[in-house]
């Protein structure tokens, strides 16, 4: 995931502006004002991430639906290099949210997070042309579970997992390889290693971006760039939940 926001200035747990006046509890009223913040900035990551997971659900669905209904749609998309255009372009939307985020105002990143939802939906709309709608469900839940215990780990342990992701990015771009070299070599038991390695690699990936986005909340906590990070840490949970489901799909979905 791309370190989107390190060029910030380190910003102490004080820094919301209020005074130091204690409150009911002994804590400080700054510390109150701070956590109260962060428990709002991630719900809005959550929110954005999970509004985008079930934007990218239905549109799949629906242009699953109507390649299915019409074969000579269906031999247009993927007979064409149209296919090459709708598998690749969720990558470029990423790319350039990741590389002009300093360049963008919040409102044209929110239109590209958007965007990039929906054409994800339409590049994985064959997952309904080649599994069964309840393996897909299934899987769906599963992956939900999964992710939503990884995630309260990731937020609520107080062991740093920044080598955990340091090595599970590494991970990432052995798989990412083996990928490609499978592209020739059409292994099944090559496949079936990638899958599981997969979910695992974005497993570890999910509970240290929910870590990293809560640690970094304090760098951008009263600053114009809060808005931004909110967007970017959904997309970095979006593309840990997605990778997840997409892998642990492969071997527990039923093929049609």
């Amino acid at each position: 995931m791309a370190n989107w926001n390190d060029p910030q200035p380190t910003r102490s747990n004080n820094s919301a502006g209020f005074g130091a006046s204690p409150s009911l509890d002994g804590r400080s009223l700054s510390q109150s004002a701070f956590d109260l913040g962060l428990r709002r900035h991630m719900l809005s990551i959550y929110n954005y991430m999970a509004s985008g997971v079930l934007l990218t659900g239905i549109v799949s669905l629906l242009f699953a639906n109507m390649l299915s209904a019409n074969p000579a749609m269906m031999e247009t998309v993927f007979g064409s290099p149209l296919k090459w255009l709708i598998m690749l372009a969720p990558l470029g939307f990423v790319m350039a949210m990741s590389f002009g985020i300093n360049r963008m105002a919040t409102s044209t990143l929110q239109m590209l997070f958007w965007a990039f939802c929906v054409v994800m939906g339409l590049s994985m709309s064959t997952i309904f042309l080649v599994f069964t709608g309840a393996s897909i469900a299934s899987t769906f839940f599963a992956t939900a579970g999964a992710f939503a215990g990884l995630s309260l780990f990731g937020y609520t342990t107080k062991k740093n997992l920044s080598a955990m992701g340091s090595f599970m990015t590494m991970g990432l771009i052995g798989i990412i390889i083996a990928m490609v070299i499978n592209m020739f070599l059409q292994s099944s038991g090559l496949q079936l290693a990638i899958s599981i390695l997969g979910v695992l690699i974005f497993a570890g990936l999910t509970a240290w971006d929910t870590q990293r986005l809560k640690t970094e909340y304090a760098h951008v906590a009263g600053t114009d760039y809060a808005g931004k990070a909110v967007i970017m840490g959904a997309l970095s949970l979006y593309l840990d939940f997605i990778n997840m489901f997409q892998f642990l799909l492969q071997f527990m979905g039923d093929r049609r």
